[in-house]
């Protein structure tokens, strides 16, 4: 049994770990096999042995189980609130886990551009490629009304399965306040 005794973030932001639960996020069932096609620069031993932590740690099920050729093929599927980091987890780390944890998000966007930067053929405007900032005046009700809507519209398209007329695209969000911005009087 391989349970990790690291706090919940830790346990979701291995970048091999993360990949996988994005690909099974929006209801997905995948098999091993299918993971490992999706993520295709993680071997295979790699990836059995990091579904294996997710399932210990009950971020991950077994939605079936199929007999094919006498062995058993595993489909898997994300836990109801598996992902969730609580409020009190975020609350019990410390300042220098979070930046490790903010450090290990910004690696994997980073790798993630690395991978797309070197395809053979790139064209940013076609893939959607972007990155910005913005710096949004929103007052704590409007932010929470804000933050509401991008999750509606995030929910609604996780919920799309893969296709031939469909590409995917990662899309992460990043909201940082900006200190002493707020207007005083």
């Amino acid at each position: 049994m391989i349970k990790i005794k690291s706090s919940k973030a830790d346990l979701i932001l291995h970048p091999v770990r993360m990949k996988i639960i994005q690909s099974l996020a929006g209801g997905r069932n995948l098999t091993a096999s299918q993971l490992t096609e999706k993520i295709s620069d993680t071997p295979q031993a790699t990836m059995y042995r990091h579904l294996k932590i997710l399932l210990e740690n009950d971020i991950l099920l077994i939605a079936e189980q199929n007999k094919i050729r006498g062995t058993v093929e595993k489909v898997y599927a994300l836990t109801e609130n598996g992902t969730n980091v609580t409020q009190e987890d975020l609350q019990n780390a410390s300042r220098e886990d979070h930046m490790e944890y903010f450090m290990k998000f910004v690696a994997t966007l980073l790798s993630d551009f690395g991978k797309y930067i070197k395809s053979e053929k790139i064209d940013l405007e076609k893939d959607g490629v972007a990155y910005r900032q913005a710096n949004l005046h929103l007052s704590d009700q409007e932010f929470m009304d804000f933050a509401k809507s991008l999750s509606a519209v995030y929910q609604k398209a996780l919920k799309n399965e893969p296709s031939e007329n469909r590409t995917s695209r990662v899309i992460s969000t990043i909201i940082i306040p900006e200190r002493g911005s707020k207007h005083e009087s």
